[in-house]
């Protein structure tokens, strides 16, 4: 069965959560939020990880990732997300251990307590024939949409949430962004790029556990999910 490797978006600062350390490396009841993104990708069957870190944080990350249930590298990120990813490949690309990696997952480290059974679920679609997938949710607040004269329900049925991690055939990930790049596309996820190409998406069931880490009281929120947990 071919190997599954993530590539985990890690270099974030974290502004809106407040702190000096990057995000990743915020503690979650003791633990950084990196630990528990690792320990969720390994139990999901993802095989290495590669994790994109800023710059100036090398020694903090090698601490972090010295207990990691699976083998764990990191690189430096770039600019944007997108050239994050692009960076977390290209180490890929030049590294004989990721020979033989179909599937790339890409996983926001920010989602630290995304659970081993979504993981696995987007594994199983790519080994089922998708070529890309991610997890979603179905959202649960009304939504109105701004209009010239006012605003407008949504109907909620058809809208999902979009998670991470996100899977993909490796090559067919790495065409979309480069495609992207070259056509001046800005993206807010590596499924977007995907779309552009013309490569269908597969959806699976995500989790509510997995929420991102993105202000105070999602901190406080993951906190009690991991408690819960034990």
């Amino acid at each position: 069965m071919e190997p599954v490797v993530a590539v985990v978006v890690a270099a974030g600062a974290g502004v809106r959560l407040g702190g000096t350390e990057p995000k990743a490396l915020r503690l979650l009841n003791g633990r950084p939020l990196i630990s528990y993104c690792l320990e969720g990708l390994a139990a999901g069957g993802v095989d290495r990880v590669v994790v994109v870190i800023a710059a100036g944080t090398e020694a903090d990350f090698e601490a972090a990732l010295a207990d990691s249930p699976i083998p764990a590298a990191y690189v430096h990120g770039g600019q944007d997300r997108a050239a994050s990813v692009e960076a977390g490949l290209a180490a890929m690309a030049g590294d004989p251990a990721f020979d033989g990696c179909r599937y790339v997952l890409v996983h926001d480290a920010a989602r630290a307590l995304v659970p081993g059974p979504v993981v696995a679920r987007v594994i199983a679609a790519l080994r089922d024939g998708a070529s890309g997938c991610v997890p979603v949710m179905p959202v649960v607040d009304t939504v109105r949409q701004l209009t010239d004269d006012g605003s407008v329900v949504i109907d909620r049925s058809q809208l999902r949430l979009v998670q991470t991690p996100q899977g993909f055939e490796r090559s067919v990930l790495v065409a979309a962004l480069a495609q992207a790049r070259q056509g001046g596309l800005q993206i807010t996820d590596d499924a977007s790029a995907v779309a552009a190409a013309g490569v269908p998406i597969a959806l699976v069931e995500g989790s509510r556990d997995a929420l991102k880490v993105t202000e105070p009281l999602d901190l406080v929120l993951a906190e009690a999910i991991e408690r819960s947990r034990r």
